[in-house]
């Protein structure tokens, strides 16, 4: 979805401010686009290899879910060479509805052969440093021997083949050694998780020799051709964080499989643009209540005591600030159905919900602020690579409009926002290799519209 210039906008740069929130707008006509749509059904980075079929499963009832967003969300700037496409799942069944795990968010990544491996190099770098620092554990033997050093046993120990690492040649053999202390006749320090001596004549060897440090292999995964370094399990972090047996992946139904639900309308989003909003809007207060001016008069000329102001009083401590300025902002550009900007704030529909509970910190001029990762809540961490996850885009309110446009009647979705939250370091399913596409579900934060739907 690429933003388009609006001409609408010109000579309107004194009265509104344009943020770095990329609006979409859905529409029957396509006009040239390919991916970035609501409803239909899911295409697939490579058509012949769909992911899990479990990844979109309702967690409740465990039924096949049917698509809400799907978006290309190729970042070229910040992940050159990544091909990636965000989908949103949801429950048919309104029996799921406001239960968590009935909205489901996958995000697929296909790495180009031709991607910078920067960040891949990075990762083995520190892969080999780890593989080395286990090389470097002393053996078994070694421990054993570290043992009989701390609890005094005789030197004669060593005559028969069980020589202390640890100990030092000295010149005494009634005066016992510092197991840590260099030799007396070596310029350098003895690497003190060698080997333990087969014989007592290999202590003897030329005190030269046994300063020589084991050589030890330095090759690093960028010293390898990158189609086998990358082949390698023991060199791919993402697999030492796998634990047990990898499930096997479920078969993608059909489209005429039986039990399948049927699938919201294409709405293209083939419009999009910067928003635009009105830099002085009306003031709310995001953290306790928004003062209102309400009518609390019984005739005309009331003066507005009585049971006008206990009135007032409970309208304005039900109304919830942070709501109002989500209203606010999003009644400014209504037809918007999806709000993207890969690493910023989402706008959030409540504070008082889970989700509100988990993100807000505080209120702004702009917006909500919230919390990314951190000690006191956020958005959770990437369950692949344990990377921060951050906001990248969110469905709005008029998305259901846009879906449920051949629907009859208005028991339909009712959530007031969707927020999608997506590994920072865009990370790839484990075991997948470069020009295979992968699928990792990611964070979805909804929050529902019963929350204020009684104001």
């Amino acid at each position: 979805m690429a933003p388009y210039d609006s001409d609408s906008s010109e000579g309107e740069d004194d009265n509104f401010t344009e943020t770095n929130v990329l609006l979409g707008y859905a529409g029957s006509d396509a006009n040239g686009e390919q991916i970035s749509r609501l409803g239909g059904r899911p295409d697939w980075l490579i058509p012949a290899k769909a992911p899990s079929a479990a990844l979109a499963r309702c967690k409740v009832c465990k039924d096949p879910m049917v698509l809400l967003l799907q978006l290309n969300g190729e970042l070229p700037d910040r992940f050159p060479g990544h091909e990636r496409r965000i989908y949103v799942f949801s429950c048919r069944r309104k029996s799921c509805r406001r239960r968590e795990g009935s909205i489901r968010a996958i995000r697929g990544l296909r790495v180009s052969q031709d991607a910078p491996t920067t960040v891949t190099e990075k990762r083995a770098e520190a892969a080999a440093a780890a593989k080395e620092k286990v090389a470097l554990e002393p053996p078994k033997a070694a421990m054993h021997g570290l043992g009989e050093a701390l609890f005094g046993v005789k030197p004669a120990a060593a005559a028969a083949g069980r020589v202390n690492p640890f100990a030092t040649t000295t010149s005494s053999a009634q005066s016992p050694a510092n197991p840590f202390a260099p030799k007396a006749s070596a310029g350098a320090a003895v690497n003190p998780f060698s080997k333990p001596a087969a014989a007592a004549e290999k202590v003897e060897e030329p005190a030269a020799a046994a300063a020589v440090p084991p050589v030890q292999d330095t090759t690093t995964t960028q010293d390898l051709p990158k189609t086998f370094a990358e082949k390698l399990s023991l060199n791919n972090p993402q697999q030492q964080h796998q634990v047990g047996p990898v499930t096997p992946p479920e078969p993608w139904p059909e489209e005429d499989a039986p039990n399948q639900p049927s699938p919201f309308p294409v709405r293209w989003l083939s419009d999009a643009e910067y928003e635009t909003i009105d830099p002085t809007p009306p003031k709310f207060d995001n953290v306790v209540t928004t003062p209102m001016e309400i009518d609390s008069s019984e005739g005309a000329g009331g003066s507005g005591n009585g049971g006008g102001k206990e009135d007032k009083e409970v309208f304005e401590s039900s109304m919830d600030g942070t709501f109002q300025k989500f209203a606010d902002r999003v009644g400014q550009n209504p037809d918007q159905c999806i709000r993207y900007e890969f690493a910023g704030q989402p706008l959030l529909y409540s504070k008082s919900d889970a989700v509100g509970a988990l993100l807000f910190i505080a209120a702004t001029d702009d917006n909500v602020k919230v919390k990314t990762n951190s000690k006191g809540g956020g958005i959770p961490r990437c369950q692949n690579c344990g990377a921060a996850r951050v906001f990248e885009v969110q469905l709005t309110p008029h998305a259901i409009e846009e879906l449920e446009i051949d629907e009859d009647g208005l028991d339909g979705m009712d959530w007031g926002t969707v927020i999608v939250g997506v590994c920072e370091k865009d990370c790839q399913e484990r075991g997948v290799p470069v020009g295979e596409a992968g699928y990792l579900e990611e964070w979805a934060g909804v929050q529902w519209e019963e929350l204020t739907a009684k104001r």
